[in-house]
């Protein structure tokens, strides 16, 4: 069994939560730079939305990091649990225990004495290897979250410090915004084992639907 250092350093390093990080903070900032060539008139009101996007994503990205810490917590009270009513249980009770702990595919699949092995091997372990409570790993992958949504802003920001002409910086901002999209899908289906070419535009494709529908809402 994977010690609990490193178990908190897969959490904190698993790209498909930095990716989908930046995906959500792209989308969230690109809300607000879809709307700018309606929704302005002249240098100050887009400085305005321009700050209004910044501060739209400290406050989500805020929000997504103390998510990110309650979900750890929830996780490693579980796992305490769990070891807690295993050094308790007969074998018949803490194979039921093993077996609602795995995901239903897994457990569906999993033979009695695969359980058996699994319960064996965990009673093995005290329940106070396992903290209930958060660490200073934990804390630091809130902060990486926080970072990565903020982050996601900036590159859209570019163009319109860049550029006076607002029209073409809306343009260019967009595209910047479904390259990264683009980017990021790649990374995700290459993970998964997919084409990554396809992963991408699907993700750029879905990026765009997404929002236009969300402006269209009032978003």
């Amino acid at each position: 069994m994977p010690n609990t250092g490193e178990q908190k350093r897969a959490r904190i390093l698993d790209p498909v939560d930095r990716v989908t990080e930046v995906i959500f903070g792209l989308l969230m900032a690109m809300t607000f730079t879809g709307t700018i060539s309606v929704a302005t008139s002249g240098q100050e009101a887009e400085r305005t939305m321009m700050f209004a996007a910044l501060g739209c994503n400290l406050a989500w990205g805020l929000a997504d990091a103390v998510m990110y810490l309650l979900r750890a917590l929830i996780d490693r009270t579980r796992k305490s649990t769990l070891y807690e009513k295993l050094g308790g249980a007969d074998a018949a009770t803490g194979q039921t225990l093993v077996a609602a702990a795995l995901p239903s595919h897994l457990a569906a699949a999993a033979k009695p004495e695969t359980l058996e092995l699994l319960r064996s091997r965990l009673v093995q372990y005290p329940a106070t290897s396992v903290r209930s409570g958060l660490g200073w790993d934990d804390f630091k992958g809130a902060l990486g979250v926080f970072l990565l949504v903020v982050a996601s802003t900036f590159p859209l920001v570019v163009p319109f410090l860049l550029l006076e002409d607002t029209a073409l910086a809306v343009r260019l901002s967009n595209l910047v915004g479904l390259a990264v999209l683009f980017i990021a899908g790649w990374m995700l289906a290459r993970y998964a084992g997919a084409k990554p070419w396809q992963g991408g535009l699907a993700m750029a494709l879905t990026g765009a639907v997404l929002i236009v529908a969300i402006i269209a809402l009032g978003g």
